[in-house]
C-alpha cells in the first residue's frame, strides 16, 4: 500500500511514458557510487557490460584517430556495434553522446 509520501505509479506499456519515468529514475543519484547502485539493480551484469563497452568506444571514437578495426581488436567490442556507435555519435540527431562527452570535458577542464 503506498504511503504519502509515494506517488501512486499507473501500469503502462507506452515507450514514451516508460522512456520518462527511466529517465526521472537515472537523474536522481546524487553521486558515481549512487548510480552504480541503480545501474546494477536496473541491469544484469552482461547489459552493464554492453553499455559500459558503447561508452568506451564513444570516447575513443570521439579522442582518437584509431580505425574501427583497431578498436575491435583493443577491445573486443563488435565492428558493428562500433559502427552503430559512431554513426549515433556523428550522424544522429539526438547527440546523447556529444552531450556527455562535451559536459565531462567541460567538467574535466575546470
Amino acid at each position: 500500500m503506498p504511503t504519502d509520501k509515494k506517488r501512486r505509479v499507473t501500469p503502462s506499456r507506452e515507450p514514451e511514458v516508460l522512456l520518462d519515468d527511466l529517465c526521472n529514475a537515472l537523474l536522481t543519484p546524487s553521486g558515481r557510487e549512487e548510480m552504480r547502485n541503480l545501474l546494477r539493480d536496473l541491469c544484469t551484469p552482461a547489459e552493464l557490460r554492453t553499455l559500459a563497452e558503447r561508452w568506451h568506444v564513444a570516447r575513443l571514437l570521439d579522442t582518437t584517430e584509431m580505425p574501427y578495426r583497431d578498436i575491435h581488436l583493443a577491445t573486443g567490442v563488435s565492428t558493428t556495434t562500433i559502427v552503430r556507435v559512431g554513426r549515433f555519435l556523428r550522424l544522429e540527431p539526438h547527440q546523447g553522446y556529444r552531450r556527455a562527452i562535451d559536459t565531462l570535458g567541460a567538467r574535466n577542464a575546470r
